[in-house]
């Protein structure tokens, strides 16, 4: 709660100092939070309390306003609808996803994540270029060099993503993307991958290591089954710390 109510206080600032432009669109969530350097939840949920206090309000499809620059925008909006290259107003995007992490657990998303990486990794292994695969290669040596969780988790989460760029697919980068961001906040950081990582650094620092050399070599089908075999052996060992049996217990 304290990051939140730290958030929810420069929000506030930000508002009376009329930091936002002059149409009185807040941000989207992602920029916002990179620009406050605070998890997404901590946004949302001080977003949540300013639209309770009726400093802003909310509008789907359209975005996030201060409070009385509503109309204006709503007006262009009505006269100039938008359209796509078919001629047709776009789909109102759902803003479900927003709010997922709300309601969902680190093992549904490793649980994502074992149906996507494994894929990526096979494309990128197709769609490298040299210097990508030189990129992974000393991502996967960072991993195992780091000297504590921190620069593990960094050099962890750059060799992921690392590989969803290559796979040069954006649909499947945005979902990663949204797990990932959605995995900042402390709370989930917990019980995230990195936050049991460092403890098997040298096993899945192998496991780095191999998947760029089958990225390396043009093996796609490997790559896939190495980045499959690293995500299940997290998923194992995200789930013996969520619910541990009695021997794990009783050695705890």
């Amino acid at each position: 709660m304290e990051r939140s109510d730290h958030t929810l206080t420069k929000l506030r600032q930000m508002i009376a100092s009329g930091d936002f432009n002059g149409s009185g669109r807040i941000p989207p969530e992602r920029s916002l939070a990179s620009e406050l350097g605070v998890g997404r939840r901590s946004l949302r949920r001080a977003l949540d309390i300013l639209e309770q206090e009726g400093r802003i309000s909310r509008h789907q499809g359209r975005g996030t306003f201060i409070s009385g620059h509503e109309s204006a925008e709503a007006d262009g909006a009505s006269a100039r609808p938008a359209r796509n290259g078919n001629g047709r107003a776009p789909a109102v995007p759902s803003l479900a996803i927003g709010h997922i992490f709300d309601h969902t657990s680190p093992m549904e998303v490793i649980e994502v994540r074992l149906a996507i990486e494994p894929v990526m990794a096979r494309l990128a292994a197709f769609r490298a270029s040299q210097a990508e695969i030189n990129k992974l290669q000393a991502l996967a040596a960072e991993t195992r060099s780091a000297g504590d969780p921190a620069t593990y988790e960094k050099a962890d989460a750059l060799f992921h993503r690392t590989i969803a760029e290559v796979a040069q697919n954006r649909l499947y980068l945005a979902v990663f993307d949204t797990i990932h961001d959605g995995q900042r906040d402390q709370g989930w950081r917990r019980m995230s991958e990195n936050a049991h990582c460092f403890k098997r650094q040298s096993v899945y620092a192998d496991y780095h290591a191999e998947i760029s050399a089958a990225i390396a070599a043009r093996q796609g089908e490997k790559a896939q089954e190495l980045m499959h075999r690293h995500l299940s052996d997290v998923q194992r060992y995200i789930n013996e710390h969520a619910f541990p049996g009695p021997a794990v217990a009783a050695a705890q």
